[in-house]
């Protein structure tokens, strides 16, 4: 089905254009990330690379590294709506995101396949706007990160990927550097039970426990005015994507403050593209910046190697080790990312290895802890799985190569909204459902092998379609 000429790159610059008044001082870095995420969202249709370029005014053979950058905007939210949480204007931009998402749909040829990627990203962006929900901050960091002078463009090769650089007359952006104020402590013992109600990750839960009880003694003894070691707190998680690192360190980061070691329990998730500047020199203000966001709480880097191997990420680095060694009684830092790639990163400074020597390390789940968590997902939104839908979903599992880079709790919550979306493609004809009919999950609803499949889109947990050699398409029903 082809939507008309010319109609749908028009569609694409309105809500672009809708996206850009809302937070005029991001102009740049909107357009950006909402190129990267309609490519993202159309990347397999027929015709659309010429459609997107029309709609941005970028080249065609920029398609591809946009719709690159764009994988990751059906897990996490957006860098803007990320510096935008906490203010009146979130929602409301989450929500013309999504519509954007839809828009973009029906450049090229309209399939299914678009429709199915839009509502995930559009979804992921709603989400994204709740107070605690996945992908972002918690609730309890409300403070966007500050403001900054303009900065020279970083480009995904000639895609513009501008830094923040926010108009300090916005209404709408917040622009105090301070940290957000401490947040009401939970009791530890609720902390801990809530790690323990985590799905698998036992060797995980054991270490936090051991080191909960280390601190905990080493703050008693403080009490006593007892010396203690200087026993660093910084940690290192390394595993695959959707492995619950991001929610261990959340939980962390409570615990840590229950147990009197942080004033503060909050936790700031950031990455290489919200440390590393433009210029050599102002990485080093960038990052001093966001450190500053999480004084008093944890930070949180994921993918940290992607900061070794470059003056840029190396100025970084450096600076967050001064910050480290300054800052070790109101400050925790948290690197993550696979494993070898993070051994790298911890040897490419020496002030990394003699304050990381702790590494925690998130295996792979078992079949039986992805059925479970899929099982949650699905009660959490009020659906009901078969059991001949949780056969066809252990099949699929049990098919699935556990290659680097495997999704784990990301690829059952895709699993999840594609088998959704085919129900609703399922129920088209039935008018007037009802309730079981509206909650139930059905094997055909796993199933890919359709030609009109209105949900073939990312089984990887990791933002790329999985490929045919998984073994799931054609599963017998």
């Amino acid at each position: 089905m082809n939507n008309a000429p010319g109609k749908a790159d028009d569609d694409v610059r309105v809500a672009l254009d809708r996206l850009e008044q809302l937070v005029p001082g991001e102009r740049i870095n909107i357009r950006a990330e909402a190129a990267a995420l309609a490519a993202e969202v159309c990347r397999s249709s027929s015709g659309a690379a010429a459609e997107w370029a029309s709609a941005f005014g970028l080249p065609e053979v920029e398609f591809g590294n946009a719709a690159f950058v764009g994988t990751r905007y059906s897990n996490i939210s957006t860098p803007v709506l990320r510096r935008l949480l906490g203010t009146a204007a979130a929602p409301e931009y989450a929500r013309r995101l999504a519509e954007l998402a839809m828009a973009a749909a029906s450049l090229g040829e309209l399939t299914m396949t678009a429709l199915s990627t839009a509502t995930v990203v559009g979804n992921t962006q709603l989400r994204a706007a709740v107070p605690g929900g996945p992908g972002t901050a918690p609730a309890s960091n409300d403070t966007i990160l500050p403001s900054l002078v303009p900065l020279a463009p970083q480009t995904f090769s000639g895609v513009t990927a501008h830094p923040k650089a926010v108009a300090s007359t916005d209404p709408a952006r917040p622009t105090s550097s301070e940290p957000p104020p401490p947040t009401p402590a939970k009791p530890l013992e609720q902390l801990l039970d809530e790690l323990d109600a985590l799905v698998g990750l036992d060797a995980v839960k054991n270490e936090v426990r051991h080191q909960t009880q280390v601190l905990r003694i080493q703050a008693l003894r403080g009490t006593y005015g007892l010396r203690n070691p200087g026993l660093t707190r910084h940690l290192v998680f390394v595993g695959n994507p959707g492995t619950g690192k991001t929610t261990v360190a959340r939980l962390v980061a409570a615990i840590y403050q229950a147990v009197g070691v942080l004033p503060k329990g909050h936790l700031v998730e950031c990455d290489r593209s919200e440390l590393v500047a433009g210029y050599v020199g102002q990485t080093a203000i960038k990052t001093a910046e966001v450190i500053a966001q999480a004084m008093g709480g944890a930070l949180f880097i994921d993918e940290a190697y992607a900061l070794a191997g470059d003056d840029f990420g190396g100025e970084a680095i450096d600076t967050l080790v001064k910050e480290m060694e300054d800052h070790r009684d109101d400050l925790m830092v948290i690197v993550a990312g696979y494993p070898g790639p993070m051994v790298t990163f911890i040897e490419s400074n020496p002030g990394l290895e003699s304050r990381f020597r702790l590494t925690l390390s998130f295996d792979d789940y078992s079949d039986d802890q992805l059925v479970e968590i899929f099982g949650r997902i699905a009660a959490d939104a009020d659906f009901v799985p078969t059991g001949a839908a949780v056969t066809r979903l252990r099949t699929i599992l049990a098919v699935t190569p556990r290659l680097v880079g495997f999704g784990n709790g990301r690829f059952v919550r895709t699993l999840f909204e594609s088998a959704v979306v085919r129900q609703a493609w399922r129920l088209r004809d039935v008018e007037g459902p009802s309730v079981e009919q509206l909650k139930e999950l059905r094997p055909e609803d796993f199933d890919d092998s359709d030609a009109d499949d209105p949900a073939a889109t990312d089984l990887t947990g990791t933002g790329s379609p999985s490929p045919p050699a998984s073994g799931v398409q054609g599963l017998p029903t």
